[in-house]
């Protein structure tokens, strides 16, 4: 688990507390955007809200456009964070990337498919391990 430091001002004393659940999703989001671009990926969009829809990491690798989805789990988690990526999240992700097609990518000449990707950031107490599932689902 992530911690961050803090003060208690009750007693004056330093504390690590463990990190709210948004923030350790964003600390999980960065982690893989660094992994993307050290595998020659370009980041072409984070958090984009599509409607009431979200995409994490939007990216793109040459002609390939790459809808990412960053999930993220502790060392104790009973559920991998892989496999909480359910049917209804992977239809709310098609929905998202067929809008965002239309809307950025149907008429550019250079973009020729899109693909679903999960990353898989795990933080335990002394390391962080991504894993990442090149076309985890298709539409």
């Amino acid at each position: 688990m992530l911690y961050q430091l803090r003060s208690d001002d009750r007693q004056g004393q330093e504390r690590f507390l463990p990190l709210s659940r948004s923030r350790l999703g964003r600390a999980a989001e960065a982690v893989a955007v660094d992994y993307l671009v050290s595998r020659g990926f370009e980041v072409v969009d984070c958090n984009l809200r599509v409607g009431a829809l979200e995409i994490d990491i939007l990216a793109r690798q040459g002609p390939l456009i790459v809808v990412v989805e960053v999930r993220t789990r502790g060392a104790t988690s009973f559920t991998r964070a892989l496999s909480s990526v359910d049917s209804v999240k992977r239809g709310r992700l098609v929905r998202a990337a067929e809008q965002v097609w239309r809307e950025r990518f149907a008429g550019d000449k250079t973009a020729e498919r899109l693909r679903f990707d999960v990353v898989a950031v795990l933080f335990d107490d002394k390391t962080t391990r991504v894993e990442h599932v090149v076309g985890a689902f298709t539409a």
